[in-house]
């Protein structure tokens, strides 16, 4: 039988005297996530996207010494997210973009959809055209349009990571909107969706932030979540506790083996490396999450020591 590829869900497959450890590529629980990625353009976030160029004496450009890194500190944090978010993410695919952005704070700037891997090669400089003005309601707008054409590809549920630093100017329009998300959701016309929202710095209109967060829609519960960054270098790693917390949909799950005995239970979160005993002899296991069974043949251990050494 020889080594046993993971089969998805899995990435990595380790068995070793009766021990097996399994890690998930991606979370099972979350079938079919969209997700997207939208960063403030507004002027005040005008430093943040900043490359710093520091001046170059005569000598040192006629040497063509090079140019000292930038200082740019939204771009390893939007670097980060991609390549976390896209291990949720169906096809890991990410819509990123900027929002208010141009001269009234309403336009939306697409960068496009986005690859989890080789993140480095991006490069996150701001809008073309920082906005004037905080408008988020085309960003939403955006992003539904956007979930919406999505689902015929195989999108289920969808969720939005939004940044800001200011204050928002059109709050009631983003709520009245949220409004007819929840609607769409519970008509069938919207996959379930949530909006993250990380608000950096001390611009934040922390008030106006709660209430939008705790907004409570029949059928749908809440739409939004969010949480404060003191610095812009906070924001991916809030990002992921709160993509965690509200994309978990499944209670945990259930590891049998071939003859359907129960090996291991995770109550809650399903964490990301599985590790449990397996009985002599077995040829697989079975990941039950959410009624989905998800079966990964085993090694014959005669064989495997070997093909592990390599892995």
């Amino acid at each position: 039988m020889g080594h046993e590829k993971p089969v998805e869900p899995f990435s990595d497959l380790h068995v070793e005297e009766g021990k097996v450890r399994a890690v998930l590529l991606h979370d099972p629980t979350v079938e079919g996530l969209d997700v997207g990625i939208y960063m403030d353009a507004s002027g005040s976030m005008e430093g943040e996207y900043k490359y710093e160029r520091p001046k170059r004496s005569f000598l040192e450009w006629l040497r063509g010494a090079p140019l000292k890194d930038p200082a740019n500190q939204v771009e390893p944090q939007v670097q980060w997210m991609l390549e976390y978010l896209a291990t949720k993410d169906r096809n890991g695919l990410l819509r990123v973009a900027y929002w208010a952005a141009g001269h009234s704070g309403k336009d939306v700037e697409v960068i496009g959809e986005l690859k989890g891997v080789d993140v480095q090669q991006y490069k996150f400089p701001g809008a073309k055209r920082l906005g004037g003005h905080t408008f988020l309601a085309p960003a939403l707008k955006d992003y539904v349009q956007y979930l919406k054409a999505q689902v015929p590809k195989g999108a289920k549920r969808g969720c939005a990571v939004i940044v800001t630093d200011g204050q928002l100017h059109d709050a009631e329009e983003v709520e009245h909107f949220s409004a007819q998300v929840a609607k769409d959701i519970v008509a069938g016309r919207l996959p379930r969706m949530n909006f993250v929202l990380v608000g950096v710095g001390d611009g934040i209109d922390e008030e106006q932030l709660e209430r939008i967060a705790h907004m409570e829609f029949k059928g749908v519960g809440h739409l939004w979540c969010h949480r404060i960054a003191k610095e812009i270098t906070q924001v991916a790693e809030l990002v992921a506790v709160l993509v965690d917390e509200n994309m978990t949909v499944a209670a945990g799950g259930t590891i049998y083996d071939d003859k359907g005995q129960v090996l291991k239970t995770y109550e809650g979160r399903l964490p990301a490396v599985l590790e449990f005993d397996i009985p002599e002899g077995a040829e697989s296991f079975t990941l039950e999450v959410n009624g989905q069974r998800f079966k990964q043949p085993l090694p014959d251990e005669d064989h495997h020591d070997e093909d592990e050494d390599h892995h």
